[in-house]
């Protein structure tokens, strides 16, 4: 590995940050997004009874509010339940548009490194297709040299291309699945509004 490395020259090194970036934020992210993590099943109905027995109202909306994504959306619409229902809807909206931005982190810096590492990968090219050149004075010839030049070129053009696939992959798969758990909690909030104002039992 450190032969390759050494092959490809120095325009590696940002294409192996870029690469342990994408890794970490694709770890991060399938354990930030784990459907049992953002969206319990069963947490509705949990919060509504728990409201509607009223033992401690205050206590169980701050854990609620701690506990998830989705709790934090229906603690929202509950700290409001003695309003209309627009002023409820309006308050789980809020709290809606900050989950969806925190669901939404390091999405940006994997698709950021997506794009940009065969671009990185398209710059190695471009310096070893330079060395190759620079090399080739008229009347020498310098093989070493030009396979040299040819190993940068062709290493980090892989190498980019090799970074690429994964994190776009990874990416869209995220963009996706923020998306159905948007949708989801979005869902789940008209159904607490329904409850609280007696048109759903």
């Amino acid at each position: 590995m450190f032969a390759i490395i050494q092959a490809a020259g120095w325009p590696i090194w940002p294409l192996l940050l870029a690469s342990i970036i994408s890794v970490a934020l694709i770890i991060e992210r399938l354990v930030a997004l784990r459907r049992s993590k953002v969206v319990p099943t069963g947490l509705l109905q949990r919060a509504v009874g728990e409201f509607r027995a009223g033992a401690n109202n205050d206590r169980m909306l701050e854990d609620l509010d701690r506990h998830s994504p989705l709790g934090r959306v229906l603690a929202a619409g509950l700290r409001n339940v003695g309003t209309t229902r627009e002023v409820m809807k309006e308050s789980i909206e809020e709290a809606g548009g900050a989950v969806t931005h925190e669901l939404n982190r390091y999405l940006t810096t994997l698709g950021t490194i997506a794009s940009i590492s065969p671009l990185m990968g398209l710059f190695g090219t471009v310096v070893g297709m330079i060395e190759i050149f620079g090399s080739q004075a008229p009347g020498t010839g310098n093989p070493q040299q030009l396979a040299h030049g040819i190993s940068v070129a062709l290493y980090n053009t892989g190498f980019g291309i090799f970074i690429a696939i994964p994190s776009l992959i990874f990416w869209r798969h995220f963009r996706a699945l923020v998306d159905g758990f948007v949708v989801e909690m979005e869902q789940q909030a008209i159904r607490l509004v329904e409850y609280m104002h007696g048109e759903r039992k």
